[in-house]
């Protein structure tokens, strides 16, 4: 089984198109892009080079993937996006190639969902089963972890964290990193209460929910200035994996720069 190409399709003749890709009329696929098995490309849709999209995505009218990094550092190197498997990106979604202030690389992992308009910048990592809802911005160099939400019109400072299954309600601007099982929101946004539901879907048990909960009033509703000392009691008294995976999160976080971890990994 072949690809099928619409004959109004543009497809460059270095691209690489697996078996049972579909590319629709006036959809285009740049020089030495490769679109895995059964990947489609709806009407209009737009893989530029240096892309690699992985089995089962789904491109949806408008949408340019791998476009170029929006950075004024960028000279044409050549830089690369590498797309997992089974993800959607619907109407008008843009994501950027990397660029060489990090490796040359964006990346999205598998089972991702990007609803319209939403931008992932230059230098981004997501994880598996992210949500980005309408009009999110991840500005260059975001890392979002496994099953983390960001609800619409979220928009996220460069160099920023988003921990796994965390939830960013809609419209925050987030300018700190956001620990992972916690939900934000707010402008500046602040961590509000733990993601239960996202913690229950993913399959963690209640005993796993409430040491993450035990931490989450530990930490923020009681004196931040003995933050460490929570911190340490917890690592030393809770050997949850999550409770340490908060731990180390908010440690990363303090060493950083603003508030963001990544922050002094910069230059």
């Amino acid at each position: 089984m072949s690809a099928a190409v619409h004959p109004q399709a543009a497809v460059d003749p270095s691209a690489r198109l697996a078996d049972g890709v579909k590319v629709g009329p006036f959809a285009v696929v740049g020089p030495g892009a490769e679109i895995g098995e059964g990947t489609e490309l709806l009407p209009h849709a737009v893989v530029q080079g240096g892309t690699r999209l992985g089995a089962g995505n789904r491109v949806h009218p408008f949408a340019v993937i791998g476009g170029d990094p929006q950075d004024l550092s960028w000279r044409g190197e050549p830089v690369r996006l590498e797309v997992g498997d089974r993800n959607v990106f619907r109407e008008g979604v843009t994501v950027s190639r990397g660029t060489m202030k990090e490796r040359g690389l964006t990346r999205i992992g598998s089972g991702c969902l990007l609803m319209a308009c939403s931008h992932v910048g230059h230098d981004c990592v997501l994880g598996d089963g992210v949500v980005m809802a309408n009009n999110v911005l991840l500005a260059g160099h975001v890392h979002v972890g496994d099953r983390a939400i960001l609800n619409g019109a979220a928009a996220v400072h460069h160099f920023t964290s988003v921990g796994r299954l965390s939830y960013v309600g809609g419209l925050s601007r987030i300018v700190q990193d956001v620990p992972p099982f916690m939900i934000v929101e707010g402008h500046p946004a602040r961590v509000v209460k733990v993601n239960v539901v996202g913690m229950k879907r993913a399959g963690l048990d209640e005993e796993r929910i409430r040491a993450v909960r035990e931490a989450h009033r530990a930490l923020w509703r009681s004196d931040q200035l003995v933050r460490e000392k929570t911190l340490d009691r917890l690592e030393r008294d809770d050997p949850t994996a999550e409770v340490l995976e908060l731990v180390g999160f908010l440690r990363r976080q303090a060493a950083g720069k603003q508030g963001r971890a990544r922050e002094a990994e910069r230059g």
